[in-house]
């Protein structure tokens, strides 16, 4: 694991006159404030009190909305947040593997071929955040005084659909900005905020809930511990690597020998970082959504029974769910390394016999790539398995400790918040190792 150390002033003030990073620092700080104002723009015509006291008491919309920022409970025009982006993208990325057109784009095609499924991706996302829209709208017409009376039903409809839609493709193309041309992943940031918003609530409730029972102090005081060593297991998952020595030739010029150093390509223990549990939750949050809001419904006979069975298996106090969302950050975890780049066994083996390096005992080519496609199917089978328990122990501690108005900020969020802090962290150490470089050259 590579040691972390507190940064010092000079750090910090290196970081701030680095070439191009303070204005990449305060473009994202500019974007994600923006999106915070954004989400307190309510959608003309709906009393958002009703559907907040609704949101607040239900696990599913409540933990929905601790994603978005808060931005579901208000009811704004960032209601669906990024949520139909990321859930575009899971699909894409999971279709680029089945078809061999889209597979042609991501992986032959180039700079071209990925600009091209990102296009894909928007305009699926689009058709996504109208499906999404019509569904909430749906929900909201069954709720006594959600909607203001005198309003014309079917222009209302319309134009709630059209502003909840439009919010969701700028909060698509915020995130965008902020990958682009800010720092971090723009995704991942925009989660990262709306859950550190949502903390000062759930703080609240789980401080009013103990002072009415001193008796949950102690367990209170355990599940923050349970909490603080899974924050420790996540950086070490995070930073974590498995060491694959290469010996490099001997090359001879004149009388001077060059090369011959051992080198190591670093295989993460954990590739994917916080992507397979922002893919899974996105994905198990889809129809947990979807039959929550199908479920207010005056459905009767079959209807009501299958919809009961389903909002039952996806709901995320449920034993079911947990099961489910293990075994997908499992898979998606696998999955995240099979697409990138750097862990594709052949090609590493191929570039490794190009230069004529090797791994110590294993011969150049098919055997070197059969060597690392065991070790990285080892190291990943770890990393998943690890990256799932730490995602289900701080939520069982909840249950055992009966302090259950953590649950919100519970493992996936706090995962998710360690996870981004710790990538934002590292593109700004390249930035400054970048700005170091440039230095020396100049000097």
């Amino acid at each position: 694991m590579t040691g972390m150390r507190m940064p010092t002033t000079a750090d910090l003030m290196s970081m701030w006159n680095a070439s191009g990073l303070k204005e990449k620092l305060i473009f994202t700080f500019l974007m994600l404030i923006a999106f915070r104002f954004g989400i307190h723009l309510p959608v003309f015509g709906i009393n958002n009190e009703i559907f907040a006291r609704i949101a607040s008491g239900n696990n599913i919309l409540g933990f929905l909305d601790l994603f978005t920022g808060g931005a579901l409970g208000k009811v704004s025009i960032f209601a669906l947040g990024i949520g139909p982006y990321i859930t575009s993208s899971i699909i894409m990325q999971l279709t680029a593997v089945i078809i061999p057109a889209l597979e042609k784009l991501q992986k032959e095609d180039g700079e071209a071929g990925r600009r091209k499924l990102s296009q894909y991706t928007r305009i699926f996302t689009v058709v996504l955040a109208v499906f999404q829209s019509i569904i909430f709208m749906a929900y909201l017409a069954h709720l006594p005084g959600a909607i203001t009376s005198g309003l014309n039903h079917t222009m209302f409809y319309v134009s709630a659909i059209i502003t909840m839609t439009a919010g969701s493709v700028l909060v698509m193309w915020m995130s965008e900005l902020i990958t682009e041309k800010g720092i971090g992943n723009g995704g991942s940031l925009i989660i990262f905020v709306g859950i550190i918003s949502g903390i000062p609530l759930y703080s609240a409730r789980t401080a009013q809930m103990v002072s009415n029972d001193s008796a949950l102090m102690w367990g209170l005081m355990l599940l923050l511990t349970i909490f603080f060593i899974a924050m420790v297991f996540i950086v070490i998952m995070q930073e974590a690597v498995r060491k694959v020595i290469i010996v490099n030739p001997k090359r001879q010029v004149g009388n001077k020998v060059y090369g011959g150093v051992n080198t190591f390509i670093p295989f993460k223990l954990n590739p994917g970082g916080v992507m397979p549990i922002i893919f899974a939750v996105a994905i198990l949050l889809f129809p947990s959504t979807i039959l929550s809001l199908v479920g207010q419904a005056h459905l009767s006979g079959h209807a009501e029974t299958i919809v009961m069975f389903l909002n039952k298996i996806f709901n995320p106090s449920g034993l079911t769910y947990y099961a489910i969302y293990f075994l997908m950050i499992v898979a998606l975890t696998f999955f995240y390394a099979s697409i990138m780049p750097n862990m594709q066994p052949k090609e590493i083996a191929d570039n490794l016999k190009k230069y004529g390096s090797s791994i110590p005992g294993v011969k150049p080519g098919r055997p070197t790539a059969e060597a690392l496609d065991k070790i990285l199917t080892k190291t990943t089978f770890i990393g998943a398995l690890a990256l799932g328990l730490i995602a289900l122990v701080p939520a069982f501690a909840s249950y055992i400790t009966k302090i259950t108005t953590l649950q919100g900020i519970g493992a996936t969020s706090l995962i998710i918040m360690v996870g981004v802090a710790l990538d934002l962290i590292n593109q700004v150490r390249t930035h400054l190792l970048a700005r170091n470089y440039e230095t020396f050259l100049k000097e």
